[in-house]
């Protein structure tokens, strides 16, 4: 799978309107692909991503039902709830991140160098701590708090803006991006919902979002 990141002179607006212009030149990638394991709910999800000066930004068009979100914290169990997320790896010889939003814009992120599952997480990983996180900016269209669940047909967008400052912090300077390839996944799921469902852009051999070996290409342009 390759997703072609275009460049963008001006940084879009923190809005969660994905009809503005600078959202006109980005591709979109459909996260279309669902585990078997997943209820027969499988919500229609569109993302786009563009690159500013000074990040990456990214959008989440959703057309979902059996809405749900409880979590209001950073590193809350935010994929439990009605949840998107987006995972990169700036560099082939580093590790990856996994940025995961609930539907109410609470959110986490770790830098990860080896998912091999452990009682505590991962083998090697690392929480990116609350005054860095707080760099990483949501808006949704939905309130914080959804419950009970919205079992009705509804549409919700979701906008996230990533610094390359905070990606620095653990992979060094990024340099210019244009025909970098970087490597990353995009993912809709809900765990604790009456319909739960993972969905990803990049097929899954297994239901595990944490496979770097099932990411995809995801190439600056322009």
């Amino acid at each position: 799978m390759v997703y072609r990141i275009h460049c963008c002179p001006t940084p879009p607006p923190l809005s969660s309107d994905c009809n503005t212009q600078e959202w006109k030149v980005a591709e979109t990638a459909h996260v279309s692909h669902f585990r078997s394991e997943s209820s027969e709910h499988r919500p229609r999800t569109e993302v786009r991503l563009v690159a500013s000066s000074i990040g990456i930004h990214g959008i989440f068009h959703v057309h979902d039902r059996y809405v749900r979100c409880i979590r209001q914290n950073y590193f809350d169990d935010v994929w439990k709830d009605s949840c998107v997320e987006f995972f990169v790896q700036p560099k082939l010889s580093g590790g990856y991140f996994n940025f995961e939003f609930n539907c109410g814009g609470a959110h986490l992120c770790n830098y990860i160098l080896d998912p091999t599952p452990t009682p505590g997480g991962f083998a090697r990983a690392e929480r990116v701590p609350p005054e860095s996180g707080r760099q990483v900016l949501v808006k949704s269209t939905l309130p914080r708090i959804v419950n009970p669940e919205i079992k009705d047909s509804t549409e919700w967008t979701l906008q996230f803006f990533v610094p390359f400052s905070l990606l620095e912090l653990y992979v060094g300077l990024l340099g210019e991006l244009r025909h970098q390839t970087w490597r990353g996944n995009l993912f809709k799921c809900a765990e604790e919902v009456s319909h739960p469902h993972w969905a990803s852009w990049s097929p899954l051999d297994e239901l595990n979002f944490h496979l770097p070996r099932c990411f995809g290409d995801l190439v600056f342009v322009d």
